[in-house]
């Protein structure tokens, strides 16, 4: 820069000094000289100070950046201005050529013309901006704020909390636009200064369009800043409406809450003591089972209504809940439903109790054991060891969960029902045809008197018991014998009453002491599979038969 200046001087003492040589001889005066060196100095100061003006315009376009929305908005507007008015200068191009087609030439300038207005069109709907005089309505307009929605349960407690910290995040987003908007409108003023000074040192009003432009510019920013301060304003008034009813909504229910949560505390404690009362007073296990269940069953069946009826305000509501609820159990969820029924007929019913011994029959197998519970779904049993298991599944002790509602289709035998707990159990042994079977049905009768005395006592007191809910023709408890012609001897049929949950001890020592008095009698002989040959003694002489020795 320095040597360009002095360079300058050069030339202008140069231009000087030919000056006075072709001059009349006289010397140039002094003052003249003197003007043009303030005139060279002032010229070097302007240049000067437009370098600096011209190094901070630069510093402050870089700031104006492209990526910022605001410029990006008002260039998009820009473009769809020139936009509209290329089209309407091609529409009314189009409309003059179409009624004055004189020549080929003519035809070729209508068909570019209308291949451009589709091109511009079809541009003019990928702009951000339309051709309105708001040209950022997008970025002036709040976020919008739907209805606000009812929080009539603790569920929607945090939906509510969420829908508090979306509001505040876009309120701060909006505050962030119009932050960044104002800086914006700062860089411009500065901007608009710059080109004052440089307009203040240009005698050809070269930067007066640009002056212009950014005056035009800047106007619609500030006016886009006003409107955003009258919004705001209003949007945070709405926000702060919006988030007290929310508060206060999130406060009832969480009263709600708390009013319940002490009624459900004080629902359980009340059965608590209830289920103590009755391990204090209800000794007989199965009797105390049962309670048990039906506290459990009612405490929380009442805990249900509670909260069902507390959130749900309208009766017919529920009703109509449930008709659709049920249409939709007995459709899609029946086995359960059924499991339910199944628990309900029972439970009341009486039919089977924790303790008792069944028998299932399930898909060809059968499986015998104790109840050890009853679920709302289903009874789980212990399978024991039984006649069953060693004459068909040769396995035990499995646990055996079964579904409630099998009540209603398959066979379940309870060997233990109400107070009834013995059973009839027989043995069966057979003697040949020629055994003295009177003498053989005796021994096994005074057997089976002899170990089944206890039971039998037992089983006339239980059937007395079952005749008031039953009713009962047959009540003889003594041991039967019965004989019955077999193919290969006669059998003997020994009927006796025993434990049902211990049939087989009883049956091996009976078995075994039959066995034992049947072998010491000489006339009594057990039959089993045998086959008797008879030899005929003949002559040792040789036989000819069809002509030929046998």
């Amino acid at each position: 820069m320095n040597f360009k200046i002095l360079f300058f001087f050069f030339l202008l003492f140069t231009n000087i000094n030919i000056f006075a040589d072709e001059s009349v001889g006289v010397d140039t005066n002094a003052s003249q000289q003197e003007l043009l060196v303030a005139q060279a100095k002032k010229e070097s100061a302007k240049f000067n100070r437009m370098q600096v003006l011209k190094k901070k315009l630069t510093k402050l376009q870089t700031q104006i950046s492209n990526e910022n929305m605001w410029v990006k908005s008002y260039a998009s507007y820009l473009t769809s201005i020139d936009v509209k008015n290329n089209l309407d200068s091609i529409d009314k191009r189009i409309k003059y050529l179409s009624k004055h087609v004189k020549n080929e030439e003519n035809r070729d300038e209508l068909n570019a013309l209308i291949n451009k207005q589709n091109i511009l069109t079809s541009q003019v709907g990928k702009l951000k901006e339309n051709f309105s005089i708001a040209p950022f309505s997008d970025l002036i307009t709040p976020p919008k704020m739907d209805k606000i929605p009812e929080i009539s349960n603790p569920f929607d407690i945090l939906s509510g909390l969420s829908l508090i910290k979306t509001f505040d995040s876009n309120l701060e987003e909006y505050k962030k636009k119009k932050e960044t908007l104002a800086s914006l409108i700062t860089i411009l003023h500065k901007e608009l200064e710059v080109y004052r000074k440089f307009a203040s040192l240009d005698e050809k009003n070269n930067y007066k369009p640009i002056m212009k432009q950014v005056q035009t510019q800047l106007d619609m920013f500030k006016r886009a800043l006003d409107t955003m301060n009258v919004t705001m304003d209003v949007y945070q008034k709405r926000l702060d409406l919006a988030e007290i009813g929310i508060n206060k909504s999130i406060k009832k229910q969480m009263y709600g809450l708390i009013k319940i949560g002490a009624i459900i505390l004080f629902i359980f404690v009340i059965f608590f003591l209830l289920k103590l009362m009755v391990k204090k007073y209800i000794t007989d296990n199965e009797r105390f089972y049962m309670a048990n269940k039906i506290i459990t069953f009612t405490n929380f069946t009442i805990i249900i209504l509670v909260l069902f009826f507390n959130y749900i305000e309208n009766a017919g509501y529920i009703v109509t809940i449930l008709g659709f609820a049920s249409a939709g159990i007995a459709i899609a969820m029946k086995d359960w439903f059924m499991s339910i029924l199944g628990w309900l007929v029972i439970v009341f019913g009486g039919s089977i109790h924790v303790g008792d011994r069944i028998r299932v029959d399930l898909e060809g197998m059968k499986y015998v054991g104790d109840v050890l519970d009853i679920s709302l779904l289903r009874m789980t049993i212990l399978e024991d060891i039984t006649l069953t298991s060693i004459m068909q599944n040769r396995r035990a002790g499995r646990i055996i969960f079964i579904p409630n509602n099998y009540i209603f289709t398959h066979m379940i035998a309870n060997y233990t029902h109400n107070s009834l707990k013995t059973v009839w159990d027989g043995i069966k042994i057979t003697i040949t045809f020629d055994s003295n079977h009177k003498k053989a049905m005796h021994l096994a009768k005074e057997i089976t008197k002899k170990y089944s005395k206890g039971y039998t006592d037992i089983t006339r007191k239980q059937l007395n018991k079952l005749r008031q809910n039953y009713s009962l023709k047959n009540t003889n408890v003594e041991p039967r014998i019965y004989s019955f012609i077999a193919s290969n001897g006669l059998d003997i049929e020994a009927w006796y009453l025993t434990n049902a949950y211990g049939t087989l001890t009883l049956r091996s020592v009976i078995s075994a002491d039959i066995v034992d008095a049947f072998n010491k009698e000489d006339d009594i002989t057990i039959a089993y599979p045998t086959q008797k040959l008879n030899v005929s003694m003949h002559s040792a002489d040789e036989i000819e038969h069809n002509h030929e020795l046998v």
